[in-house]
């Protein structure tokens, strides 16, 4: 079979989106395997690596001007062996080489180019190039017409840089700095935060704007801790800031994954898992904190965009929708104010058109961006009120264009992710449909999303798994099973949590020194083994993993894990000294170690009253530092007696139990 009378290349036999949008190339891509290497070898030819995902917009430029040409497919297919990998698959692959190309560069960014030895030993490292050279900017055809030219010429030297390189980012990897934290590190990672706000639109910098939800959750808990009024101040504006602007769709709900601009109003258009299940939950911890519905209202928004249009029939959560459509970048989110004209009522016009900056010249293109910038809104609940019989009308009259393209190939992180926020908001919300969802998406995940022999793979698509799973696969995981005993206090939950940690320290952790690496020992080898602490757009796996330990070691009383969590705090301590910013998740993991935090134990039988009243004064709370267990006669007999009992520990140090439901109100407000 063809498509458009075009012949597929061997990426047509893969799972991953990405891959498969390039299986009509006339280059002949292979994927990552020993059979691209041993080909490279035996026919004494360089590699060429592309790395990117379905959903990158300049991907998609790289692909229509560089890999459905045939001038360029010529070349690599001539003197090159080329290989394309999908990072959000391979997370493995492209840290490494991303690395590189950072190291190199001083940038990174996908497309990923990279040009490296048989021995997978790089020598040049870029991210998306034109086809033909402008200017000061070198063109992928002189890049690979250069390349060949200096391997037939001078292969001994291409191979020695590829080996000095490898070296040189091996050596700069694995250099931790072994120390303790600094005694003021929360306040240096808090003046940081303080010194870049944006006091006028919220959020850190400039531009580009990304959410990065992890550092608005160490902001929460630091006001938590310090009781800062000023740093839920931070949280509350950037919040208000995203959702104000272009970066959250008004009409289908979720958010974008960063602000071209510092007013948040030009989104890059494509909606990520990850980014929706941060965001979500932090605002959920926010309405805790705050009791404004407005919180709840956003997490609710996400979470009906998420099932309604990136949940699987199985319960898994989808990847990722694109940003361009039809060929072009936001097209199926703008608006031309005539286009509103038609569709709507003149006073529905007029009351949509002032209220979210709707005009004849638009703020995009020519277009308009729906927005709720500069705009004085007096209660964002009335507005929403007389806004939603309009919304569904635009809703419905854009369901009818050309849809983005949807990744639905369903990541263990990633769902881990949106499994912990869901958990978190059906029990901070009361809304048994959120659990639900979660308790839905952890089943498939634990039923589909292990090998033969019991091992954590990373993707599922069209009823296949694959590659083995990596530390976050296993970190976020976790987490989102920690959050889901704790909303629905079945021990299962947390049975599967305490196992799949074992299976982590077993696979990923580094004896000798600590931490975690980021793919497991059964794994393939690469040039470099790392562990990746650096929180960016996500947490990193070994951050996520401090948390996870930390909270299991409470739930399950074993000292040993608290002790690991120790150790990775120390392996990683020098690096987040000097750099907390980058290891922001850490230090919320810090925090929760250096307040000792709270055990909460409730004896007595889930459907009794007292233990209902119980568990909804500790849901109705923001309370970060805290763990709390059910002990029901099923699991004891010790605890257990005639009237539910609380039993409330905190710093090491155990109240009297009791069974008064506002002397235990007064014990969790302490």
């Amino acid at each position: 079979m063809t498509a458009n009378n075009r012949i597929p290349n061997r990426l047509i036999n893969e799972k991953s989106p990405y891959l498969l949008q390039h299986a009509y190339n006339p280059v002949n891509w292979y994927s990552w395997c020993d059979e691209a290497f041993d080909k490279a070898k035996a026919e004494d030819k360089p590699v060429f690596l592309s790395i990117g995902y379905s959903t990158c917009h300049w991907c998609h430029v790289m692909e229509k001007e560089s890999f459905e040409d045939g001038k360029v497919a010529e070349i690599l297919n001539k003197y090159f062996v080329s290989i394309k990998v999908d990072r959000e698959e391979r997370p493995d692959i492209d840290n490494i080489y991303m690395s590189i190309c950072q190291s190199l560069t001083g940038q990174g960014g996908w497309p990923l180019t990279i040009i490296m030895t048989y021995d997978k030993e790089p020598v040049y490292a870029g991210t998306y190039l034109p086809k033909i050279s402008n200017y000061s900017v070198l063109g992928l055809i002189d890049l690979l017409v250069s390349a060949e030219k200096i391997w037939k010429s001078r292969k001994k030297e291409f191979i020695e840089t590829g080996k000095e390189i490898a070296k040189s980012i091996n050596n700069n990897l694995i250099r931790y700095k072994n120390e303790k934290l600094q005694p003021n590190i929360l306040d240096k990672a808090y003046r940081f935060f303080n010194l870049n706000f944006d006091k006028t639109y919220g959020g850190f910098g400039i531009r580009p704007k990304f959410p990065t939800p992890h550092n608005l959750s160490f902001l929460l808990r630091y006001y938590k801790y310090f009781n800062d009024e000023n740093a839920l101040h931070m949280v509350q504006k950037t919040i208000e800031g995203m959702y104000r602007g272009g970066i959250f769709d008004h009409i289908g709900f979720g958010f974008s994954r960063y602000s071209t601009d510092e007013k948040w109003l030009v989104p890059h258009f494509e909606k990520m898992l990850y980014d929706n299940a941060l965001i979500s939950h932090v605002c959920a911890e926010v309405f805790l904190a705050t009791g404004k519905e407005f919180f709840k209202d956003i997490s609710e928004k996400i979470f009906a965009y998420i099932l309604r249009d990136m949940t699987s029939p199985e319960g898994g959560f989808y990847c990722a929708e694109d940003a361009d459509s039809e060929g072009e970048e936001g097209k199926f989110y703008v608006w031309d104010k005539k286009e509103v004209e038609n569709l709507l009522t003149q006073e529905e016009s007029k009351f949509f058109s002032d209220f979210y900056n709707i005009s004849e010249n638009g703020n995009f293109n020519g277009k308009n961006i729906p927005n709720l910038i500069d705009k004085d809104i007096k209660s964002f609940e009335e507005l929403d009120k007389n806004f939603e019989g309009i919304r569904k009308k635009l809703f419905s009259y854009r369901e009818k264009r050309v849809h983005p393209h949807k990744d639905d190939k369903i990541l263990t992180s990633w769902n881990g992710l949106m499994i912990g926020a869901m958990a978190f908001g059906g029990r901070a919300f009361g809304e048994k449909k959120y659990i639900a969802a979660a308790e839905k998406c952890a089943g498939f995940l634990l039923n589909n999303m292990f090998s033969d022999k019991g091992r954590l793979m990373e993707r599922y698509r069209e009823g296949s798994i694959d590659h083995l799973g990596f530390i976050d696969d296993y970190a976020f995981f976790i987490w989102g099973l920690i959050e889901l005993y704790e909303a629905t206090l079945n021990i299962k939950y947390l049975e599967n949590a305490v196992n799949l940690n074992n299976q982590m320290t077993e696979l990923f952790w580094d004896e000798k020194e600590g931490g975690f690496y980021l793919y497991g020992k059964d794994s393939e080898n690469l040039i470099i083994r790392p562990k990746e602490i650096y929180d960016g757009a996500m947490p990193s796996g070994n951050s996520v993993a401090l948390s996870d330990l930390i909270r299991l070691s409470k739930l399950t009383e074993n000292s040993d894990l608290y002790s690991k969590a120790s150790r990775l705090l120390d392996l990683f301590g020098g690096n987040i000294n000097s750099s907390p910013e980058s290891h922001i998740n850490f230090l919320s993991g810090y925090m929760f170690m250096k307040l000792k935090g709270s055990e909460i134990v409730i004896a007595g039988e889930p459907e009794n009253q007292n233990t209902i009243n119980m568990i909804n004064e500790i849901n109705r709370r923001f309370l970060p530092f805290t763990v709390f267990i059910l002990k029901d006669s099923k699991q004891t007999d010790a605890f257990v007696s005639y009237k539910t009992t609380a039993y409330v520990c905190k710093n090491f140090s155990c109240y009297e139990p009791t069974t008064d439901i506002k002397t235990f109100c007064r014990l969790l407000d302490e």
